[in-house]
């Protein structure tokens, strides 16, 4: 698996350093560098990423202020020449701290911290939310207010009780995204949550007011997993 990230950094020579590394592990992909936190946001306000190197001291907003206004959580790895910032790093629960210049071994144990937080929060039940991209930008639904989502082609719709997003994407693609304890695919052009099922007759079943068919293929499945017998 390859870590999808951006590297923030005012020094070219320091991004491009940094860049090799990542190449020579094999274990992250650079999507993107940008030399100040602005361009960064902007660019993360639209765009999922699993890592960000980040350095501290940029030309007008801080490392510290980028992590203030993310919309989402991704790891962070600090990279700065300064060790004055360890105890702020620490307060914004960042996954390591590399002390410009580092080593290649240094570089690749921050690597096995990100493995190590990510397999984490992978195990963890506690996944309540979903980011989606609609409107270019990124929204952060609860799992909660998501009622089901319709396959659209290319495109879904998330439909909660007050609104509907539409996202380039697929069902199948989804599947394997959202919470398999709270979400279920019952035909190939829906998934949804089952605890916001109202009624279910024959080979559909109704959310709000709206009917969602039940294919043959998945009514065994929705049926056992709903406990109706």
């Amino acid at each position: 698996m390859k870590y999808s990230s951006v590297i923030v950094e005012d020094l070219q020579t320091a991004a491009d350093f940094l860049r090799k590394f990542c190449e020579r592990s094999g274990l992250v992909e650079v999507q993107a560098h940008f030399l100040n936190a602005e361009d960064a946001l902007n660019y993360l306000s639209e765009n999922l990423v699993d890592l960000i190197f980040l350095d501290v001291e940029m030309p007008g907003a801080t490392g510290f202020d980028l992590m203030d206004r993310l919309v989402y959580t991704p790891q962070v790895i600090l990279t700065t020449s300064k060790t004055e910032y360890a105890y702020d790093a620490f307060q914004y629960n960042v996954t390591d701290y590399l002390k410009k210049p580092f080593t290649y071994q240094r570089f690749l144990e921050a690597l096995q911290k990100v493995q190590v937080k990510k397999e984490e929060e992978d195990s963890s039940s506690e996944r309540d939310h979903i980011f989606i991209k609609s409107d270019g930008k990124l929204i952060r639904l609860k799992n909660d207010d998501i009622l089901f989502i319709e396959s659209m082609g290319d495109y879904v719709k998330f439909v909660t009780a007050e609104k509907k997003y539409i996202t380039h994407n697929t069902i199948k693609n989804l599947e394997t995204k959202v919470d398999p304890l709270r979400f279920m695919k019952v035909h190939r052009s829906y998934i949804v949550n089952l605890s916001r099922i109202d009624d279910i007759q024959e080979n559909s079943l109704y959310i709000k007011g709206t009917m969602i068919p039940i294919s043959k293929a998945h009514k065994a499945r929705v049926m056992q997993k709903l406990n109706i017998v």
